[in-house]
């Protein structure tokens, strides 16, 4: 299909790394560790060529702690930080073949190099440590995308999972971690009961933003008559169509969340299926511009805006409330006079 070799096939979502972490328990050097043929789960190298992905957000989860206590927060955060490290591994093993992204243009020179391109988003600012200072490290490791939270709350926002808001939206924190983030160039991403209203769609079109349609069968059927359908090809591509005629076809993309799931809607399994969703769109007389758009350009947009809106707010320092952790006090009073009095003698007084 020309399409898929004009312009890169981005996934926003799959956490392939997961199931790394479950079957192999992170060891990718195991000899048993085979990228090409994996005997579990939706995604390997030879599947996802198949199936034309030009680019790949890949997601560092880790599922929400059982409680919001320091000791857990660091356990959460060290599992992220081995997730991130693990997609660096994978890169770095597959050279000829994957490719490190962080924004539209190095995602074009994969494509160009005919290799596929690997982002990272991470699941919720749970996983952070509470920590501005790991935000900012995240970022220079790549991640380009945080959802502000998952299934759970955190010190930052409520999540719709529980029955109980704890903040009622955004904390005083939160507010000042969705600062930073834009201020630094990770993408927030809104947390929602899954499917949004079309009141969000119309918010996200102002905002010049990109909403990737999930795969997962319980959310990617129809309603016909009062009862769910199951959900197949056909379905997902109506949801990306209603996306698309309600708000533009410059607002949509897809975010599959492959080996998030067990088995995957009927005619879209794992990620070697992705041409029969741009078959079916084209099918539905949707336009080459516009397919190429959802597939790929409205995301690659988004991360250029992305950019260009923190090349201008970078160089700003990170100032207000909260910006910066709170760290315990690491000298005495006896060791806090010796450097007063030390200094004072050095400038002469």
């Amino acid at each position: 299909m020309d399409i898929l070799q004009e312009v890169p096939l981005i996934d926003g979502h799959n956490d392939f790394p997961y199931i790394l972490r479950g079957w192999y328990g992170m060891n990718i050097h195991d000899p048993s560790f085979n990228i090409e043929e994996m005997p579990i789960g939706q995604t390997d190298l030879s599947r996802l060529e198949k199936g034309c992905i030009g680019g790949q957000f890949w997601s560092a989860f880790v599922p929400c702690p059982k409680e919001n206590v320091d000791e857990t927060k660091l356990a959460v955060l060290r599992d992220t930080l081995q997730q991130i490290d693990l997609i660096h591994q994978l890169i770095q093993q597959n050279p000829r073949r994957l490719a490190f992204g962080i924004d539209s243009a190095s995602v074009w020179r994969a494509f160009h190099s005919r290799r596929i391109s690997c982002l990272i988003g991470v699941e919720g600012l749970h996983q952070i440590g509470g920590s501005f200072s790991v935000l900012r490290l995240f970022h220079r490791m790549g991640v380009r995308y945080i959802t502000l939270c998952h299934d759970c709350h955190n010190e930052f926002v409520d999540s719709s999972t529980p029955p109980t808001p704890l903040h009622y939206g955004l904390s005083k924190r939160g507010e000042d971690m969705v600062k930073e983030m834009n201020r630094i160039g990770i993408y927030a991403l809104q947390p929602h009961p899954r499917n949004v209203t079309d009141d969000v769609l119309e918010a996200l079109k102002l905002n010049n933003g990109v909403i990737m349609i999930c795969f997962l069968p319980s959310l990617s059927g129809m309603l016909k008559a009062g009862h769910q359908t199951s959900a197949n090809v056909q379905t997902v591509a109506a949801h990306v169509m209603y996306v698309g005629e309600k708000i533009g076809y410059e607002y949509v993309g897809i975010g599959s969340d492959f080996d998030g799931m067990l088995e995957g809607p009927a005619g879209l399994d794992d990620v070697s299926t992705f041409p029969k969703l741009v078959a079916e769109l084209v099918a539905n007389g949707i336009s080459e511009a516009d397919v190429k758009r959802i597939i790929g350009l409205n995301i690659l947009r988004v991360l250029d805006e992305v950019g260009h809106y923190t090349a201008r707010e970078e160089c700003l320092p990170a100032t207000g409330y909260g910006l910066w952790d709170e760290v315990q006090e690491i000298w005495t009073d006896v060791q806090r006079a010796m450097l007063i009095r030390k200094g004072s003698e050095r400038r002469g007084n």
